[in-house]
Protein backbone atom coordinates (compact mmCIF):
# COMPACT_ATOMS: atom_id res chain seq x y z
CA UNK A 1 0.00 0.00 0.00
CA UNK A 2 0.97 3.36 -1.05
CA UNK A 3 1.74 6.07 1.63
CA UNK A 4 -1.46 8.08 1.83
CA UNK A 5 -1.08 11.88 1.16
CA UNK A 6 -2.88 12.80 4.67
CA UNK A 7 0.15 10.57 6.51
CA UNK A 8 2.06 13.54 7.47
CA UNK A 9 -1.23 15.72 8.63
CA UNK A 10 -1.84 12.46 11.04
CA UNK A 11 1.59 12.52 12.75
CA UNK A 12 1.31 16.22 13.22
CA UNK A 13 -2.07 15.62 15.01
CA UNK A 14 -0.72 13.01 16.98
CA UNK A 15 2.14 15.15 17.97
CA UNK A 16 0.10 17.58 19.35
CA UNK A 17 -3.60 15.59 20.58
CA UNK A 18 -3.59 12.87 23.08
CA UNK A 19 -6.12 11.05 20.68
CA UNK A 20 -6.81 10.97 17.14
CA UNK A 21 -9.83 10.24 15.32
CA UNK A 22 -9.80 9.42 11.58
CA UNK A 23 -12.88 9.61 10.12
CA UNK A 24 -14.47 8.19 6.40
CA UNK A 25 -16.22 6.12 4.51
CA UNK A 26 -16.05 2.62 4.53
CA UNK A 27 -13.03 0.50 2.69
CA UNK A 28 -11.64 4.26 2.51
CA UNK A 29 -8.31 2.79 4.18
CA UNK A 30 -8.74 4.02 7.43
CA UNK A 31 -7.21 1.18 9.10
CA UNK A 32 -4.35 0.57 6.95
CA UNK A 33 -3.67 4.44 7.17
CA UNK A 34 -3.49 3.84 10.86
CA UNK A 35 -1.61 0.60 11.46
CA UNK A 36 0.87 1.35 8.77
CA UNK A 37 1.72 5.20 10.27
CA UNK A 38 1.91 3.50 13.81
CA UNK A 39 3.06 0.38 13.27
CA UNK A 40 3.65 -0.58 17.18
CA UNK A 41 0.41 0.28 18.52
CA UNK A 42 -1.48 -2.57 19.80
CA UNK A 43 -4.52 -2.70 17.48
CA UNK A 44 -7.89 -4.24 18.28
CA UNK A 45 -11.31 -3.82 16.30
CA UNK A 46 -14.60 -3.54 17.50
CA UNK A 47 -16.03 -5.48 14.43
CA UNK A 48 -14.68 -8.59 16.00
CA UNK A 49 -17.42 -10.41 17.95
CA UNK A 50 -15.24 -11.48 20.65
CA UNK A 51 -12.99 -7.90 21.16
CA UNK A 52 -17.21 -5.92 20.57
CA UNK A 53 -18.70 -8.52 23.60
CA UNK A 54 -15.72 -8.05 26.10
CA UNK A 55 -15.36 -3.90 25.52
CA UNK A 56 -19.52 -4.02 25.95
CA UNK A 57 -19.30 -5.89 29.03
CA UNK A 58 -16.18 -4.57 30.71
CA UNK A 59 -14.89 -1.25 29.19
CA UNK A 60 -12.61 -0.49 31.66
CA UNK A 61 -11.04 -3.41 31.89
CA UNK A 62 -10.86 -3.56 28.19
CA UNK A 63 -9.24 -0.16 27.96
CA UNK A 64 -6.74 -1.02 31.07
CA UNK A 65 -5.35 -3.57 28.48
CA UNK A 66 -4.64 -0.73 26.43
CA UNK A 67 -2.64 1.69 28.90
CA UNK A 68 -0.24 2.61 26.93
CA UNK A 69 -2.56 3.40 24.02
CA UNK A 70 -3.63 1.74 20.71
CA UNK A 71 -5.76 1.85 17.33
CA UNK A 72 -9.42 1.20 18.11
CA UNK A 73 -10.83 0.39 14.84
CA UNK A 74 -14.21 0.83 13.58
CA UNK A 75 -15.33 2.92 17.38
CA UNK A 76 -18.42 3.70 15.78
CA UNK A 77 -19.65 0.09 16.79
CA UNK A 78 -19.51 1.35 20.52
CA UNK A 79 -19.99 4.66 20.59
CA UNK A 80 -20.10 4.58 24.84
CA UNK A 81 -16.79 3.34 24.89
CA UNK A 82 -15.41 7.12 24.57
CA UNK A 83 -16.70 7.80 27.79
CA UNK A 84 -14.71 5.60 29.35
CA UNK A 85 -11.53 6.48 26.63
CA UNK A 86 -12.17 10.33 28.35
CA UNK A 87 -11.33 8.98 32.06
CA UNK A 88 -8.34 7.25 30.83
CA UNK A 89 -6.80 10.32 28.61
CA UNK A 90 -7.50 13.05 31.32
CA UNK A 91 -5.44 11.32 33.86
CA UNK A 92 -2.16 11.26 31.27
CA UNK A 93 -1.90 13.95 28.33
CA UNK A 94 0.76 12.80 26.87
CA UNK A 95 0.00 12.98 23.31
CA UNK A 96 -0.72 10.54 20.01
CA UNK A 97 -1.75 7.94 22.53
CA UNK A 98 -5.01 6.58 20.65
CA UNK A 99 -5.57 6.69 16.92
CA UNK A 100 -9.40 6.05 16.63
CA UNK A 101 -11.06 5.01 13.18
CA UNK A 102 -14.63 5.17 12.30
CA UNK A 103 -17.17 5.73 10.05
CA UNK A 104 -18.63 9.01 10.81
CA UNK A 105 -22.20 7.80 12.31
CA UNK A 106 -24.84 9.91 14.07
CA UNK A 107 -23.94 8.29 17.32
CA UNK A 108 -20.29 8.23 17.51
CA UNK A 109 -20.46 12.05 16.20
CA UNK A 110 -22.58 12.70 19.51
CA UNK A 111 -20.02 10.80 21.45
CA UNK A 112 -16.79 12.73 20.47
CA UNK A 113 -18.35 15.79 20.83
CA UNK A 114 -19.61 14.75 24.23
CA UNK A 115 -16.68 12.91 25.33
CA UNK A 116 -13.86 14.05 23.91
CA UNK A 117 -14.01 17.48 23.01
CA UNK A 118 -11.04 19.60 22.95
CA UNK A 119 -8.82 15.88 23.26
CA UNK A 120 -8.93 14.61 19.98
CA UNK A 121 -7.67 16.22 16.05
CA UNK A 122 -10.74 14.61 13.77
CA UNK A 123 -9.28 14.00 10.39
CA UNK A 124 -11.29 13.08 7.33
CA UNK A 125 -10.53 9.82 4.83
CA UNK A 126 -11.91 9.91 1.78
CA UNK A 127 -10.66 7.16 -1.32
CA UNK A 128 -7.45 7.80 -2.97
CA UNK A 129 -7.12 11.09 -4.37
CA UNK A 130 -5.88 11.68 -8.30
CA UNK A 131 -2.52 12.28 -7.06
CA UNK A 132 -2.29 8.97 -4.81
CA UNK A 133 -3.75 7.15 -7.84
CA UNK A 134 -0.54 8.26 -9.94
CA UNK A 135 1.93 5.74 -7.97
CA UNK A 136 -0.15 3.45 -9.33
CA UNK A 137 -0.16 4.77 -12.97
CA UNK A 138 1.20 7.30 -14.73
CA UNK A 139 -1.99 8.79 -16.65
CA UNK A 140 -5.31 7.81 -16.15
CA UNK A 141 -8.73 8.26 -18.49
CA UNK A 142 -10.84 10.68 -16.58
CA UNK A 143 -14.12 8.24 -17.55
CA UNK A 144 -12.02 5.38 -16.83
CA UNK A 145 -11.89 6.61 -13.37
CA UNK A 146 -15.42 7.27 -13.58
CA UNK A 147 -16.12 3.91 -13.85
CA UNK A 148 -13.36 2.55 -11.67
CA UNK A 149 -13.64 4.98 -8.70
CA UNK A 150 -11.06 5.57 -6.03
CA UNK A 151 -11.25 2.65 -3.13
CA UNK A 152 -8.10 1.94 -2.36
CA UNK A 153 -8.33 -1.91 -2.80
CA UNK A 154 -9.53 -1.60 -6.40
CA UNK A 155 -6.26 -0.18 -7.71
CA UNK A 156 -3.98 -2.27 -5.28
CA UNK A 157 -5.41 -5.52 -6.05
CA UNK A 158 -6.58 -4.50 -9.62
CA UNK A 159 -10.45 -6.11 -8.67
CA UNK A 160 -13.15 -5.57 -11.32
CA UNK A 161 -15.13 -2.67 -10.48
CA UNK A 162 -18.36 -3.85 -11.18
CA UNK A 163 -17.65 -6.70 -8.69
CA UNK A 164 -16.42 -4.78 -6.08
CA UNK A 165 -19.14 -2.10 -6.32
CA UNK A 166 -21.96 -4.93 -6.19
CA UNK A 167 -20.52 -6.12 -3.07
CA UNK A 168 -19.59 -2.89 -1.71
CA UNK A 169 -23.52 -1.69 -1.95
CA UNK A 170 -24.82 -5.12 -0.19
CA UNK A 171 -22.21 -5.31 2.43
CA UNK A 172 -21.71 -2.26 3.64
CA UNK A 173 -24.11 0.83 2.66
CA UNK A 174 -26.80 -1.32 3.05
CA UNK A 175 -25.83 -2.96 6.14
CA UNK A 176 -25.16 0.32 7.65
CA UNK A 177 -28.32 2.00 6.64
CA UNK A 178 -30.48 -1.17 8.25
CA UNK A 179 -28.29 -0.44 11.30
CA UNK A 180 -29.35 3.23 11.33
CA UNK A 181 -32.88 3.33 10.36
CA UNK A 182 -35.59 0.56 10.31
CA UNK A 183 -36.76 -0.15 6.85
CA UNK A 184 -39.32 -2.36 6.27
CA UNK A 185 -38.95 -2.58 2.46
CA UNK A 186 -35.13 -2.67 1.16
CA UNK A 187 -35.65 -2.49 -2.72
CA UNK A 188 -37.77 0.87 -1.81
CA UNK A 189 -34.02 2.37 -0.67
CA UNK A 190 -32.33 0.75 -3.37
CA UNK A 191 -34.54 2.30 -5.94
CA UNK A 192 -34.20 5.83 -3.83
CA UNK A 193 -30.03 5.37 -3.99
CA UNK A 194 -30.11 4.74 -7.98
CA UNK A 195 -32.34 7.66 -8.67
CA UNK A 196 -30.01 9.69 -6.17
CA UNK A 197 -26.78 8.19 -8.58
CA UNK A 198 -29.43 9.71 -11.38
CA UNK A 199 -29.67 13.26 -9.89
CA UNK A 200 -25.76 13.49 -9.30
CA UNK A 201 -25.02 17.20 -9.42
CA UNK A 202 -28.21 18.32 -9.63
CA UNK A 203 -30.52 20.21 -6.64
CA UNK A 204 -32.66 17.45 -5.23
CA UNK A 205 -35.99 17.48 -5.29
CA UNK A 206 -37.18 15.70 -2.16
CA UNK A 207 -40.84 15.89 -3.00
CA UNK A 208 -40.02 14.25 -6.58
CA UNK A 209 -37.66 11.89 -5.50
CA UNK A 210 -40.48 10.66 -2.68
CA UNK A 211 -43.06 10.55 -5.67
CA UNK A 212 -41.01 8.07 -7.55
CA UNK A 213 -39.65 6.11 -4.57
CA UNK A 214 -43.08 5.54 -3.26
CA UNK A 215 -42.45 6.63 0.44
CA UNK A 216 -42.85 9.34 1.99
CA UNK A 217 -40.50 12.72 2.07
CA UNK A 218 -39.75 12.55 5.54
CA UNK A 219 -38.23 9.40 4.79
CA UNK A 220 -36.23 10.51 2.01
CA UNK A 221 -34.71 13.16 4.23
CA UNK A 222 -33.89 10.79 6.42
CA UNK A 223 -32.05 8.37 4.36
CA UNK A 224 -30.46 10.95 2.66
CA UNK A 225 -28.96 11.86 6.31
CA UNK A 226 -27.96 8.58 7.02
CA UNK A 227 -25.99 8.13 3.35
CA UNK A 228 -24.68 12.17 3.98
CA UNK A 229 -23.76 10.75 7.99
CA UNK A 230 -21.99 7.34 6.39
CA UNK A 231 -19.38 9.73 3.94
CA UNK A 232 -21.63 7.75 0.95
CA UNK A 233 -22.93 11.26 -0.44
CA UNK A 234 -21.96 14.50 0.61
CA UNK A 235 -23.63 18.30 -0.37
CA UNK A 236 -22.40 21.25 -1.79
CA UNK A 237 -24.04 23.97 -0.87
CA UNK A 238 -25.61 26.90 -2.46
CA UNK A 239 -23.66 30.15 -1.61
CA UNK A 240 -25.99 33.31 -1.48
CA UNK A 241 -23.78 35.79 0.71
CA UNK A 242 -23.73 39.70 -0.37
CA UNK A 243 -25.76 38.52 -3.47
CA UNK A 244 -28.11 40.43 -3.67
CA UNK A 245 -29.65 39.03 -7.44
CA UNK A 246 -32.51 35.96 -6.21
CA UNK A 247 -30.63 32.77 -5.89
CA UNK A 248 -31.24 28.90 -5.64
CA UNK A 249 -30.61 28.02 -1.89
CA UNK A 250 -31.22 24.45 -1.70
CA UNK A 251 -27.93 22.40 -1.52
CA UNK A 252 -26.68 19.55 -4.76
CA UNK A 253 -25.67 16.11 -4.45
CA UNK A 254 -22.83 14.13 -5.30
CA UNK A 255 -21.59 10.78 -4.86
CA UNK A 256 -18.08 10.40 -2.25
CA UNK A 257 -17.03 7.95 -4.78
CA UNK A 258 -17.87 8.31 -8.71
CA UNK A 259 -17.56 5.02 -9.11
CA UNK A 260 -20.28 4.13 -7.07
CA UNK A 261 -22.30 6.34 -8.94
CA UNK A 262 -21.58 5.50 -12.10
CA UNK A 263 -22.31 1.42 -10.82
CA UNK A 264 -25.90 2.45 -9.70
CA UNK A 265 -26.28 3.81 -13.34
CA UNK A 266 -25.53 0.66 -15.37
CA UNK A 267 -22.22 2.44 -16.47
CA UNK A 268 -19.63 -0.19 -16.36
CA UNK A 269 -16.73 1.15 -19.37
CA UNK A 270 -14.67 4.04 -20.27
CA UNK A 271 -16.91 4.57 -23.41
CA UNK A 272 -20.25 4.47 -21.65
CA UNK A 273 -19.34 7.07 -19.45
CA UNK A 274 -18.01 9.37 -22.09
CA UNK A 275 -21.15 8.74 -24.58
CA UNK A 276 -23.71 9.03 -20.96
CA UNK A 277 -26.31 12.13 -20.77
CA UNK A 278 -24.89 12.59 -17.24
CA UNK A 279 -21.11 12.52 -18.50
CA UNK A 280 -20.96 16.07 -17.67
CA UNK A 281 -22.18 15.97 -13.86
CA UNK A 282 -20.20 12.56 -13.22
CA UNK A 283 -17.22 14.44 -14.62
CA UNK A 284 -17.83 17.48 -12.65
CA UNK A 285 -18.36 14.86 -9.31
CA UNK A 286 -14.97 13.72 -9.82
CA UNK A 287 -13.50 16.38 -9.93
CA UNK A 288 -15.20 18.23 -7.00
CA UNK A 289 -14.39 15.13 -5.12
CA UNK A 290 -10.53 15.47 -5.56
CA UNK A 291 -10.61 18.91 -4.62
CA UNK A 292 -12.45 18.04 -1.06
CA UNK A 293 -9.62 15.18 -0.73
CA UNK A 294 -6.48 17.68 -1.21
CA UNK A 295 -7.91 19.70 1.41
CA UNK A 296 -9.00 16.83 4.21
CA UNK A 297 -5.30 15.57 3.25
CA UNK A 298 -3.85 18.77 4.05
CA UNK A 299 -6.53 18.75 7.59
CA UNK A 300 -8.37 21.53 6.43
CA UNK A 301 -12.23 21.29 6.12
CA UNK A 302 -12.64 23.14 3.06
CA UNK A 303 -15.71 25.58 2.09
CA UNK A 304 -17.17 24.79 -1.05
CA UNK A 305 -19.93 26.14 -2.85
CA UNK A 306 -22.01 26.83 -6.08
CA UNK A 307 -23.54 29.68 -7.34
CA UNK A 308 -26.66 29.87 -9.31
CA UNK A 309 -29.82 32.64 -9.84
CA UNK A 310 -33.35 32.14 -10.57
CA UNK A 311 -32.82 32.91 -14.83
CA UNK A 312 -30.23 30.03 -15.04
CA UNK A 313 -27.07 31.34 -14.62
CA UNK A 314 -24.45 29.29 -12.77
CA UNK A 315 -20.75 28.82 -11.48
CA UNK A 316 -20.02 25.29 -10.76
CA UNK A 317 -17.76 25.56 -7.77
CA UNK A 318 -16.90 28.53 -5.30
CA UNK A 319 -14.04 27.61 -3.01
CA UNK A 320 -13.66 30.68 0.06
CA UNK A 321 -9.96 29.98 1.09
CA UNK A 322 -8.19 32.73 3.35
CA UNK A 323 -10.89 35.11 2.45
CA UNK A 324 -10.93 35.10 -0.96
CA UNK A 325 -13.06 34.05 -3.66
CA UNK A 326 -12.22 31.13 -6.03
CA UNK A 327 -14.86 30.93 -9.12
CA UNK A 328 -14.45 27.28 -11.10
CA UNK A 329 -16.21 26.48 -13.85
CA UNK A 330 -15.51 22.11 -14.66
CA UNK A 331 -16.33 21.07 -18.08
CA UNK A 332 -15.77 17.44 -19.43
CA UNK A 333 -15.22 18.49 -23.05
CA UNK A 334 -11.53 18.31 -24.24
CA UNK A 335 -12.02 21.56 -26.93
CA UNK A 336 -12.10 24.93 -24.63
CA UNK A 337 -14.86 27.53 -25.45
CA UNK A 338 -15.10 30.80 -25.10
CA UNK A 339 -18.33 29.91 -23.71
CA UNK A 340 -16.63 28.31 -20.39
CA UNK A 341 -15.05 31.88 -19.73
CA UNK A 342 -18.58 33.70 -19.71
CA UNK A 343 -20.13 32.55 -17.07
CA UNK A 344 -17.40 33.50 -14.91
CA UNK A 345 -17.53 37.79 -16.22
CA UNK A 346 -21.31 36.88 -15.01
CA UNK A 347 -20.40 36.64 -11.34
CA UNK A 348 -18.07 39.59 -11.96
CA UNK A 349 -20.46 41.31 -12.77
CA UNK A 350 -22.64 40.86 -9.51
CA UNK A 351 -19.87 42.41 -7.59
CA UNK A 352 -18.84 39.36 -5.50
CA UNK A 353 -16.08 40.81 -2.72
CA UNK A 354 -12.83 39.35 -2.41
CA UNK A 355 -13.41 36.99 -5.88
CA UNK A 356 -10.60 36.10 -8.02
CA UNK A 357 -10.73 35.99 -12.09
CA UNK A 358 -11.71 32.09 -11.39
CA UNK A 359 -9.91 28.85 -13.44
CA UNK A 360 -12.08 26.63 -15.58
CA UNK A 361 -11.02 23.22 -15.45
CA UNK A 362 -11.52 20.94 -18.76
CA UNK A 363 -10.47 17.79 -20.28
CA UNK A 364 -8.11 19.71 -22.82
CA UNK A 365 -4.30 19.19 -23.19
CA UNK A 366 -3.91 22.76 -23.12
CA UNK A 367 -3.10 25.33 -20.41
CA UNK A 368 -2.97 28.65 -20.89
CA UNK A 369 -5.16 32.06 -19.34
CA UNK A 370 -7.55 34.18 -21.02
CA UNK A 371 -8.59 37.74 -19.57
CA UNK A 372 -6.70 36.89 -16.05
CA UNK A 373 -8.71 33.22 -15.92
CA UNK A 374 -6.67 29.63 -15.51
CA UNK A 375 -7.70 27.31 -17.55
CA UNK A 376 -6.28 23.11 -17.55
CA UNK A 377 -6.82 20.04 -17.37
CA UNK A 378 -7.01 19.09 -13.25
CA UNK A 379 -5.59 15.40 -14.13
CA UNK A 380 -2.16 17.50 -15.45
CA UNK A 381 -1.79 18.92 -11.96
CA UNK A 382 -0.24 17.43 -8.92
CA UNK A 383 -3.19 18.81 -6.46
CA UNK A 384 -5.96 20.30 -7.61
CA UNK A 385 -6.22 21.99 -4.12
CA UNK A 386 -3.11 23.21 -4.13
CA UNK A 387 -3.33 24.65 -7.50
CA UNK A 388 -6.85 26.19 -7.14
CA UNK A 389 -5.73 28.15 -3.51
CA UNK A 390 -1.89 28.62 -2.93
CA UNK A 391 -0.75 31.69 -3.44
CA UNK A 392 -4.22 33.51 -2.72
CA UNK A 393 -3.66 36.50 -0.25
CA UNK A 394 -5.68 36.77 2.95
CA UNK A 395 -8.73 38.94 2.07
CA UNK A 396 -10.07 41.67 4.47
Amino acid sequence: MITRDIAKELLQSAAEYPVVTILGPRQSGKTTLARMTFPDKPYVSLEDPDVYMAAEADPRGFLEQLEGGGILDEVQRLPALLSYLQGMVDKSKKCGRFILTGSHQPQLHEAITQSLAGRTAMLTLWPFSLRELRRYESHHSPFGLIVSGCFPRLHEEGLEPRRFYNGYLQTYVERDVRALIQLRDLSQFQKFITLLAGRVGQIVNLASLSNDVGVSSTAIRNWLSVLKASYVVFELPPFFENVHKRVIKSPKIFFTDVGLAAFLLGIHTAEQAFRDPLRGSLYENLVIADIAKGAFNSGIRPEMYFLRDSHGNEIDLLIREKGAIVPVEIKSAATFSSEFVKRLEWLQVLGLKSSTAGVVLYNGEQRFNVRDVRIFNPLFVDNIWETLTVGLSPQN
